[in-house]
C-alpha cells in the first residue's frame, strides 16, 4: 500500500490505499494508532483503479506528503501533540451499507435533492418529508462521495451552500444538512465543512457550522467527526430527550478512547469548543460532558 502522512498543528493522521481487483482498499487515522480500514467495490478494476487515482490527487491537494514504505512503522512526530501515544481503539459500527449505485439510483437522489431544493424558504414540514425522502435517496447509494457521479456533485454542492445562505434568502437547516450528510462517506462532511468555511461573513448558521469544523478538525478522524456533529446538530425530538442520551452513550466510548489515544481527554476537548453564542450548541456541549 502506498502511504501518506499529514502532520501540522495538533494533526498527524495518515492514510494508505490500495487497489486489489476490482476493490479500493484504504486505511487511515491518527499515527501511533492502527487506523480504520474500508473497502469498496467497483464493477471492474478500471472503476476501482479511477477512484485510487481521484483519491490519492485529494489527498496531495490537502498537503499529505507520500512516506516510503520503510518509515510506515515509525513513531509519530513529536511535535504532534499526542500523535505516539497509542492505546486499544474500538471498532465502530458500520454507518452505511457499502455498495456500487446504479444509474437509476443516482438518478432518483438527484431528483430528490433537487425537489427539497426547490421547497426551501416554504412549509416546514414540507421540508421535513421531502428531507426524509432525499435521505432515503442517499442511503440507497452505499455511503457514495456525491463528487464522483458528475450529475449529482453539483446538486449537492449546490443545495449544502443553502446552510449558509444570507439572511433573507431560503436556507437548508443544519439539521437536515447533517442528516443527509450521515449518509454518505465520511469525505463528503470534510468537503462541505471546506465550502461552509467559505461563506461570507454573518450567515445564519455560522457559529454552529464553525463549531462542527473545529471539532472535525480537532479529532482529525473524519467518521468519527460526522457522527459527533450529527449528534450535536440532531433535529429536536419531543419528549425527555432519552433517544439523544442513548446515541451519545453508544458513541462516547468511541470518541474517548481516540481522545486517549492522542494524549487528549473528553474534559480537554470540550474546553476547546465554543458554542459562539448559540445557546442550543451550548447546551448540547454541556450534555456530552454529563
Amino acid at each position: 500500500m502506498r502511504r501518506f502522512e499529514f502532520v501540522e498543528g495538533t494533526s498527524a493522521k495518515f492514510w494508505m490505499a490500495d487497489v486489489q481487483g476490482n476493490t479500493f482498499i484504504v486505511v487511515y487515522g491518527r499515527l501511533g494508532t492502527d487506523g480504520q480500514r474500508k473497502e469498496k467495490a467497483f464493477a471492474d478494476e478500471a472503476g476501482a483503479r479511477r477512484e485510487y487515482e481521484r483519491k490519492v490527487a485529494e489527498k496531495l491537494r490537502e498537503g499529505y506528503h507520500e512516506v516510503s514504505a520503510e518509515s510506515s512503522s515509525a513513531p509519530a512526530p513529536k511535535g504532534a501533540k499526542g500523535a505516539a501515544a497509542a492505546s486499544p481503539k474500538l471498532s465502530l459500527p458500520p454507518r452505511v451499507r457499502g455498495g456500487t449505485p446504479s444509474a437509476e439510483q443516482v438518478t432518483a437522489a438527484v431528483e430528490a435533492l433537487t425537489r427539497l431544493d426547490s421547497l426551501l424558504g416554504g412549509r416546514s414540514w414540507k421540508v421535513a418529508q421531502q428531507a426524509r425522502e432525499a435521505r432515503r435517496a442517499l442511503r440507497a447509494l452505499g455511503g457514495t462521495e456525491p463528487s464522483s457521479h458528475a450529475a449529482l456533485g453539483p446538486v449537492f454542492t449546490s443545495l449544502m451552500a443553502k446552510v449558509v445562505a444570507p439572511r433573507g434568502e431560503p436556507r437548508l437547516p443544519l439539521w437536515v444538512a447533517m442528516e443527509l450528510l450521515s449518509e454518505l462517506d465520511a469525505s463528503a462532511f470534510l468537503r462541505t465543512l471546506e465550502q461552509w468555511k467559505r461563506a461570507p461573513a454573518g450567515a445564519p448558521a455560522q457559529a454552529a457550522t464553525g463549531l462542527l469544523a473545529r471539532q472535525a478538525e480537532a479529532l482529525g478522524e473524519p467518521e468519527l467527526a460526522l457522527r459527533i456533529g450529527a449528534l450535536l446538530e440532531a433535529r429536536p425530538r419531543s419528549g425527555s430527550g432519552e433517544g439523544w442520551d442513548r446515541r451519545w452513550s453508544a458513541l462516547r466510548p468511541h470518541l474517548e478512547g481516540h481522545l486517549v489515544a492522542g494524549g487528549s481527554s473528553l474534559p480537554a476537548w470540550l474546553r476547546s469548543l465554543e458554542a459562539g453564542g448559540d445557546t442550543r450548541l451550548a447546551e448540547r456541549l454541556s450534555r456530552l460532558s454529563a
